[in-house]
């Protein structure tokens, strides 16, 4: 059975490279959130085929799973991995930090691209204000930890903020941050300048939308053709909100004296299905919004105030998980189900071993699924 196992795997690699010419992937300058908060994923084995046959090699995790750190090895893709919040008073220690990064990181360099660290997420979310203390110390710990290691020019180090961090986002020209934040988001961007480490922001233009259907036009946030909204101070014109989102950040940094510090998109989505209460959660607008996003990305966009800058973004999230807490739309984020089949079209097809979606035909006629039941039956008979 190993046997057979093993050369069904091989004849599907095969088939895979056989129908190369045939079955279109678009190569993405996208970076994807890969979420496991569910009980019925694939392997990151197979995740890890996934990926590479979609040609992302950008991967966000929420934490440094082992076994996804070691999936991925030898592939060139490109990680960030997560420092939980309810890491943050032991990173502050430098012991446990190194502890942890000799542990968790220093094993897997050799072999996988670990390429930043994000210590802790969306903290000045929680209103714990212990966890807001201890999170520029942490950071800074973290980096030190790298230094002295002599990691630093491999593994940066940042955190990853709610949009809500903002008292002002429109007009971007006057975006603001929240004033009971000011004294920690201070030491936070000093200290971004002085590693040279990004901004990571997520920002969900759905939730406007959800919150406001009235109001928020769907074709501004779902970036179909609309009349816009102009800032007036700068005469620039916003054709969709996230980008009006992203100059407001830039906009409450330089308020703080930067002008040095990039802005990233660390989380970016929306939902193809809801509660009664979640308007808009639909597959058709999950499918336009991220359809959207991704031409953007594929054109290098930058917003109207960093138009030479291309927007950098991390796309919420590779599949549905099933184990999410919260409303119906926290478990329907994912691009994927995790069979591998899509949720919506949006333009990019993938695969996983063992699993084909595709009715594309090869150059001699034949389909990738028949090639499929072909090699199943070979095994079969054998």
């Amino acid at each position: 059975m190993a046997a057979s196992s093993s050369l069904l795997f091989t004849l599907l690699l095969v088939l895979l490279t056989f129908s190369d010419s045939s079955v279109q992937t678009l190569g993405l300058e996208v970076g994807i959130n890969y979420g496991q908060i569910a009980n019925n994923l694939p392997s990151p084995a197979r995740v890890s085929y996934l990926l590479r046959s979609l040609n992302i090699s950008r991967v966000k995790l929420y934490d440094a799973d082992p076994n996804v750190l070691l999936a991925f090895a030898n592939t060139n893709v490109e990680f960030i991995i997560g420092l939980g919040n309810e890491y943050l008073q032991n990173m502050t220690d430098p012991i446990k930090a190194q502890n942890w990064i000799q542990q968790r990181v220093q094993p897997y360099l050799t072999r996988t691209k670990i390429t930043c660290i994000t210590v802790g997420n969306e903290v000045y979310k929680t209103y714990d204000h212990q966890l807001w203390s201890n999170l520029l110390p942490a950071m800074q710990t973290v980096y030190n930890t790298l230094v002295n290691l002599g990691l630093d020019k491999q593994v940066t180090v940042t955190t990853a903020h709610s949009l809500d961090i903002l008292s002002v986002s429109f007009p971007p020209s006057a975006g603001a941050f929240r004033q009971d934040l000011g004294e920690y988001l201070h030491g936070i961007l000093n200290f971004h300048a002085q590693v040279k480490s990004p901004f990571l922001i997520n920002a969900y233009p759905y939730f406007a939308y959800k919150d406001k259907p009235n109001e928020v036009p769907l074709n501004y946030v779902l970036f179909q053709p609309n009349q816009g909204t102009l800032d007036p101070n700068t005469n620039l014109k916003y054709d969709n909100m996230l980008f009006a989102q992203i100059d407001a950040v830039y906009s409450a940094i330089k308020a703080m004296g930067h002008t040095d510090i990039e802005v990233r998109i660390s989380e970016t989505g929306w939902p193809s299905r809801g509660d009664e209460n979640e308007v808009g959660a639909t597959p058709e607008n999950a499918g336009l919004y991220n359809g959207n996003l991704l031409r953007r990305i594929e054109e290098k966009q930058g917003t109207p105030a960093k138009p030479n800058v291309p927007i950098d973004i991390y796309v919420f999230a590779l599949f549905n998980e099933n184990q999410k807490p919260g409303p119906t739309s926290e478990r329907n984020y994912g691009l994927f189900y995790p069979d591998g089949t899509p949720v919506y079209n949006i333009g990019v097809q993938g695969y996983l071993p063992e699993l084909i979606y595709s009715s594309a035909t090869t150059n001699n006629g034949f389909s990738i699924c028949s090639l499929l039941v072909l090699a199943i039956a070979y095994l079969i008979s054998s």
